[in-house]
């Protein structure tokens, strides 16, 4: 149930693609501790980006997840912003990120909700 999404003007390096999305999803799951089987990790380019008056590199990233306590954005936020810098090669400083704790039956997976 856990899902990142991550939007940037840097493009995803295609040399070791697999093992990079491997690793986010692995940090998500240690981060939020969840299963990995539930982690959706997606990688979105977008070329049309500005941040701060600048085209730049930057980030926004979005965490979703059932049951994520307002307690934990801080440490999340830095693991997050440390993980991204190194994958994408953008700034922490041009990164930002919203959190959404989803209800359980807000939140659909095969066929069903998590209510």
């Amino acid at each position: 149930m856990p899902l990142l999404k991550i939007t940037s003007n840097r493009p995803f390096p295609t040399e070791g693609k697999q093992q990079r999305l491997a690793q986010l999803s692995e940090a998500v799951s240690a981060m939020l501790d969840k299963l990995e089987k539930y982690v959706m990790v997606t990688v979105e380019y977008n070329e049309h980006m500005m941040f701060g008056g600048t085209d730049e590199p930057a980030a926004y990233l979005e965490l979703k997840s059932i049951g994520l306590p307002e307690s934990t954005t801080t440490e999340l936020s830095e693991k997050l912003c440390e993980l991204v810098s190194k994958t994408l090669d953008v700034p922490c400083e041009r990164i930002y990120i919203e959190f959404a704790d989803i209800a359980r039956i807000m939140w659909g997976w095969n066929r069903r909700t998590f209510a």
